[in-house]
């Protein structure tokens, strides 16, 4: 393919750090490169150095065509839009209305990207960009970015404040960019990296090493390395083989997970155990929590003179590993903070078992500002010295090592931490209070790839109650067992209920897309006002549905006991074989039995909205 631009022996040195060293490389049409590499590592510096925003102290850069050949939109992750412009003037410029909505192209950006904040309740286009928030500024800097089209389009962590509806429309878009243009993307998003890249850079001291393909492709590329060079196993066979074992077997709601070199990885990880003894575990954290966790009972929150949750009913069991999506503002951290406790509840009923011990990961952090003159290791061991995870004994020393923290980096002061190393010290605070329920509200924030492997390869041999806010579909799909939803009630009546989501990611984008399309079926006059489905059930209907699920929920509730009990006479006799083969044939049952009854859970919530 032909060439957009290169890197001819590139050298940039930040005060005594030698940030890329000689490093030669091509962009040609059609590429999709993913750069990953450790905060710090240089990647942004990469990318200022591809746009010619920044000169490099060393080498050349060459485009195709000289300067003027290309085009090039570098989007930054700081905010760089004027505050006094308008959203209008932003995305689209001086461009007449008839002509850019006229696009096909500029008109999905637009409702892909800006659908909230071009709402006549936010202003519409003629808002002042300063006006919005600092998530919606993104969008609109990404917008303009997109709108642009250029040759090389380049994007510094473009996933920062979209939910998981703006990751998947922003991939689907970046995958059917035309085919004579490039896009190279910086992002610690593991799924979108497999979604969009046909090629990996990792930038780790001073270099900048090609993969093909996209993460998984990577991850397996990179083990393989790894062996062929007989890294020491301590270097090699923690981490890599764990997360090539978790892509190469994939979670149940993750079926499309990307196919890489099945033999080669079969063989890297076969001796490889699974990232969680999920029986062992939940088997231990009853011991700790006991059969009572933390619930909610027709739980109703009204915050002002908006009703965030109506009528919720959640329930938490022992060792239960949840992911919790939702649309940005759709209440998901006012959710957990009420079922902690932490926001009073306007109606219904919270109960707490009593030996719930609770650890909630804010996304501000701001426990550590009392602490910002302590050093890292001081703030961790004024919690505890020394904790478990799982059947092992840790020191706090170790466990911040795990998370990043080694050598004289204990040693930084709390203040001087960038906004990733806080939350990854509050987390270090939170795991050493040894908690039996864990919440943490977007953690994946400001943190490079290797530390969510570590932070994964962590929670895998904690056990307890484990749940988890984030529009990172990765770390979701990878901690969590199942994931529920938060979405409106929908016949017209405000806020938010909870759903479980047995198909997982997937089926949560399905119903966002159903719900949208009746909304946008509504607007057009096409439905009555107020109702969710334009073929709405009658009462008569919505009491048969709600007697249904609570007929469903029962049963599912007997089948998780008969096979927690199956899984239990199996651990106890191994070695009767006839006794397992009965044992294995009746949980395959149980599990045939319990889908089934999830999809007739789903027509069931459909008809009660």
């Amino acid at each position: 393919m032909p060439l957009l631009l290169t890197l001819d022996r590139v050298h940039v040195v930040a005060g005594v750090q030698v940030v890329l060293d000689e490093v030669s490389l091509g962009v040609s049409t059609g590429d999709r490169v993913g750069i990953v590499g450790r905060n710090g590592s240089g990647k942004s510096t990469l990318l200022r150095v591809l746009a010619g925003t920044q000169v490099p102290d060393e080498g050349r850069t060459a485009r195709a065509g000289g300067v003027d050949g290309i085009t090039v939109a570098l989007l930054h992750q700081g905010d760089t839009a004027d505050p006094t412009a308008t959203v209008r003037e932003v995305v689209v410029g001086t461009m007449a209305e008839h002509t850019w909505a006229g696009d096909p192209r500029i008109r999905d950006i637009v409702e892909g990207l800006l659908g909230g904040v071009g709402a006549d309740g936010v202003g519409g286009f003629d808002r002042e960009v300063g006006s919005l928030s600092g998530g919606e500024r993104r969008r609109v800097n990404l917008a303009a970015a997109l709108v642009a089209d250029p040759d090389l389009l380049l994007l510094d962590e473009p996933t920062n404040h979209l939910d998981v509806e703006g990751v998947a429309w922003l991939a689907a878009y970046l995958q059917r960019r035309r085919a004579d243009s490039a896009t190279i993307t910086v992002t610690h998003d593991r799924w979108f990296l497999d979604a969009t890249s046909t090629s990996t850079w990792e930038v780790a001291d001073g270099a900048v090493s090609p993969f093909e393909g996209g993460y998984a492709a990577y991850v397996l590329a990179k083990a393989e390395r790894d062996r062929l060079a007989a890294v020491t196993a301590a270097r090699r066979d923690n981490l890599l083989r764990k997360e090539l074992a978790w892509l190469r077997r994939g979670a149940p709601a993750r079926t499309s997970k990307p196919q890489f070199r099945l033999d080669a990885a079969a063989a890297l990880i076969a001796d490889e155990p699974a990232p969680r003894d999920d029986v062992a575990l939940v088997r231990f954290a009853v011991t700790r929590l006991g059969k009572d966790v933390l619930d909610l009972e027709s739980a109703v929150v009204v915050l002002g003179d908006q009703r965030i949750l109506d009528d919720v009913t959640w329930r938490l069991a022992p060792g239960e590993r949840v992911g919790v999506v939702g649309v940005n503002g759709a209440g998901k951290s006012t959710l957990v903070k009420a079922l902690l406790g932490q926001v009073p509840l306007t109606s219904g009923r919270r109960r707490q078992g009593k030996t719930v011990v609770t650890a909630y990961l804010s996304q501000d952090v701001r426990e550590l500002v009392p602490l910002e003159g302590l050093r890292v290791i001081e703030a961790v061991t004024a919690v505890r010295a020394v904790t478990r995870l799982g059947d092992k004994e840790v020191t706090a020393s170790q466990l911040a090592t795990r998370l990043g923290f080694t050598g004289s980096r204990q040693q930084t002061r709390v203040g001087d931490l960038s906004g990733g190393e806080r939350r990854r010290l509050q987390l270090l605070r939170l795991l050493m209070a040894e908690p039996n329920v864990i919440v943490l509200d977007e953690p994946t924030n400001d943190l490079d790839i290797e530390t969510l492997t570590s932070l994964e390869d962590i929670l895998d041999g904690w056990a307890g109650t484990l749940v988890v806010i984030s529009h990172d579909r990765y770390l979701i799909e990878r901690v969590t067992d199942h994931q529920v939803a938060l979405l409106p009630r929908g016949s017209g009546r405000p806020g938010g209920v909870v759903r479980d989501l047995p198909g997982g990611i997937d089926e949560y984008l399905a119903l966002r897309a159903r719900l949208e399309a009746a909304e946008s079926a509504r607007r057009a006059g096409d439905e009555p006002a107020g109702r969710a489905d334009p073929a709405g059930p009658s009462a008569a209907e919505v009491r048969e549905a709600r007697k249904e699920l609570a007929r469903i929920e029962r049963r599912l509730a007997a089948l998780e006991v008969a096979e927690s009990r199956a899984h239990d006479e199996m651990a106890a006799n191994p070695t009767d074989h006839s006794r397992m083969t009965n044992l294995h044939l009746q949980v395959l049952e149980i599990q045939r039995e319990r889908a089934e009854l999830e999809d007739a859970w789903l027509a069931a919530a459909d008809a009660v909205g």
